[in-house]
């Protein structure tokens, strides 16, 4: 375990706290590899760019928060394949297009919060 890097017993990466850490740039894809991550702390930041499809390969996320950064693009379809998530919080960005209608399948969701964005319908 390292500052803001949080591992399990066999050293696999659960859980990157990177919130407020005036980050910029884009995220790679390459962010999917962390395939034990359970959660995602990238808000407050200056990240922009689309949020990559691949995240939707992290199969164990219980929280994603993106909130409060530059992200623009669509929101992924394949966020509907996070079946553990309980919290997705998108707010404060510049996404467009539609919320996926295939978030809906999220049976553990208990927060979404698009809000602050350029959205339209589902």
């Amino acid at each position: 375990t390292w500052f803001h890097v949080t591992c399990d017993s066999n050293n696999h990466v659960i859980r990157l706290d990177l919130g407020n850490s005036n980050i910029s740039g884009s995220l790679g894809p390459e962010l999917a590899q962390l395939t034990h991550l359970q959660y995602l702390e990238l808000y407050n930041n200056n990240i922009n760019g689309n949020i990559p499809q691949e995240l939707g390969n992290l199969k164990n996320l219980i929280s994603m928060d993106l909130y409060d950064n530059q992200f623009e693009g669509n929101i992924p379809k394949s966020f509907s394949n996070l079946k553990t998530l309980k919290f997705l919080r998108l707010n404060n960005n510049k996404l467009t297009g539609p919320i996926p209608r295939e978030l809906t399948h999220l049976k553990n969701l208990k927060i979404l919060d698009v809000s602050n964005n350029d959205l339209c319908g589902m």
